[in-house]
């Protein structure tokens, strides 16, 4: 079994964040401490993804199942989970697989469908950086500004950027596992049954995750859930419309 990366927040109800492709629990950090002043927030580093073990095999049942190691091993049976984007998916996978852990299941902007093909780009400007002889992060950003057009993206990425104690960088995700189990993290959540855990799935009006279609495939596999939709907000809906997702997040926990 795989022992997780985690940062512990604050007192009370447990509430368990899992992030997306490529991020880690620092991208979080900032909305859980605010969390925290109601809640013990538990931020989780997935495998393969902050300082976590690296893993050739990645999907989204032993991803649940990590989780559900690490709640056994910290005494912790019933907790809230938010998952956000491939973080999501893993909530959802966990709450087909161990329903009676889950008190409420918040997933932001992803649905249980197979998503299509969109990272290939980012892969490749990944792997364009020859990390064993780069000598600054300015060096990283230079190559990665040549693939990649948006800044923000270019440096949520080289967040996972990290000194070697002898010198030089490494990356702190298994970027080799990551594109070999690509189309796993691409996969839909299957289900045996129904799945009967009160879920709350919150989109950005500026994304396309959670679509009509979608919708329809979250019906299918869910009894008991909510849609809403925060305003002015791609899919990065914790740092985009910060304030508007925690009054969300905070309506359903309390409801």
């Amino acid at each position: 079994m795989i022992t997780l990366n985690h940062k512990i927040f604050g007192e009370g109800e447990p509430i368990i964040i899992l992030h997306g492709l490529f991020g880690m629990l620092d991208n979080w950090q900032s909305f859980a401490k605010k969390l925290a002043e109601d809640y013990m927030v538990i931020l989780i580093d997935q495998r393969n993804h902050g300082k976590s073990p690296h893993s050739e095999e990645f999907n989204y049942t032993l991803l649940a199942e990590d989780l559900k190691y690490f709640l056994d091993t910290n005494w912790m049976y019933k907790v809230h989970i938010i998952g956000h984007s491939m973080g999501g998916k893993t909530a959802m996978q966990f709450a087909n697989l161990f329903p009676d852990t889950v008190d409420k299941l918040i997933v932001v902007d992803i649905g249980p469908n197979q998503n299509p093909r969109g990272h290939d780009s980012i892969f490749e400007a990944l792997n364009s950086v020859n990390i064993s002889k780069i000598s600054s992060r300015k060096e990283v950003q230079e190559i990665l500004s040549t693939k990649i057009d948006d800044i923000s993206v270019i440096l949520f990425l080289m967040k996972n950027l990290q000194r070697n104690k002898s010198g030089g960088y490494k990356w702190k995700m298994n970027l080799t596992s990551l594109e070999k189990n690509y189309k796993n993290i691409l996969a839909g959540i299957e289900v045996d049954t129904l799945i009967e855990v009160d879920t709350l799935f919150v989109r950005g009006d500026r994304s396309n995750y959670i679509t009509t279609e979608v919708e329809q495939d979250i019906k299918d596999k869910f009894t008991s859930y909510k849609i809403e939709t925060i305003k002015d907000s791609g899919h990065w809906i914790h740092a985009e419309q910060a304030d508007a997702l925690y009054k969300t997040i905070m309506d359903s926990l309390q409801s």
